[in-house]
This record gives structure tokens, sequence and C-alpha cells, in this order.
């Protein structure tokens, strides 16, 4: 297999080893906490397989980080704790695409900024089921801007369409479903919550 090119795939595998080795674990143990298998696990460290978003959320949940910190902190952001105003052009910004199902995140807000907000453009079909622990300490609100969600949360289904918001309550499974032929562009707004 050849190795990935992309720099926010690199910078992704870079973030999900640097989390890894800061907790002090072995590929074993992290494959255990998020169900992801360890051959999985050393071929994306290694930059030789991008994440899919549902590989991206177990991961996410293991480290107890919501996929966007994950993605924000792997996109390195500048620092922005100084106050200052930081203006982050569309062109500039990375975006991530899941291999499998042609998700596109974007990240609008860098990982110091206290709510972290995404873009995401969900193509005709696509089917991106997330683990509850994936929402674990996290409010989160998801707004659409153009097409239809159709958003499962735990045994509700909704259908939203332009301009429907829908605020999380608990975790539970959810899958994001575009069910239409067209795209479906939303965002995601999150506050981190309570930490155990």
């Amino acid at each position: 297999m050849s190795n990935i090119v992309d720099p926010l795939v690199r910078q992704i595998a870079a973030r999900i080893r640097t989390e890894r080795e800061r907790r002090r674990w072995t590929l074993a143990q992290l494959a255990d906490a998020s169900g992801v298998s360890r051959a999985m696990i050393n071929r994306i460290e290694r930059g030789e397989s991008s994440p899919t978003a549902v590989v991206l959320g177990k991961l996410s949940a293991a480290f107890q980080l919501s996929v966007a910190s994950l993605l924000a902190l792997a996109e390195g952001t500048p620092d922005d704790t100084d106050g200052t105003a930081g203006v982050r052009r569309q062109t500039d910004a990375a975006e991530w695409s899941d291999p499998a199902t042609g998700y596109r995140r974007r990240q609008i807000t860098g990982p110091h900024f206290p709510a972290e907000i995404a873009e995401i453009r969900l193509p005709p079909g696509a089917r991106v089921p997330y683990p509850a622990a994936a929402f674990a300490f996290i409010r989160q609100v998801v707004w659409v801007l153009d097409g239809r969600l159709t958003f499962h949360d735990g045994d509700t289904v909704h259908e939203l369409e332009p301009g429907d918001t829908i605020e999380l309550g608990d975790p539970t499974e959810r899958v994001f479903a575009n069910t239409t032929d067209t795209e479906c562009r939303y965002a995601v707004v999150l506050t981190r919550g309570t930490t155990p």
C-alpha cells in the first residue's frame, strides 16, 4: 500500500499517535478502548491508511475528545490565546474527506476558541454512524444549511430541512444520513461539557 500524501491525513496520523502516547497507551490498549483494530490504528499512525469518519469517531471517543477537537488539533492552527482576532480564509482551511463516504469536514474555529464549529458536506446516499462515546462530555447543536439531513438520535429519527437545528442531549448512538440525491451541508457547533 502506498503512503498517503495528503498533509492533513499525515497531521491526523501524528495527532492520533501523540494522543495515544500522551496517555502511555499501547496500540493494543487503544484498540481495546476504541473498538478499532490494532492493525488499522498502526496503518493510520504510519500514514498508510486514511481513517474513515466512523474510525475517527471511535478513536476520538476513546481519547474523550470530539472529532472536531481531534481534527482541529491535527490542523495545528496557530495559537490564538493572546486575544487578537485571527482571519481564517476559506481557501486556507484544511478540509478532511472520509475515504469511505465522501463526507467532507472543514474546521471553522481553531483549537483555542471556546466553541468548536465545523462545516460538513454529506454527499447523496452517505450514512455516517457514531458511537455514543463520541458524544460524551460535549454539548452539541447541528444546524442544517442546505439540503436535507436524516438524523438518527438513538431510536428517534428526525428529518431536518434548511434552517432546522437540533440540540443533542445525553450521549447515544447517532447517525448522520443523506437519503436524497443532492448534497446536504450542515454545521456542527459544540462546547466541552463536564469531564470525569
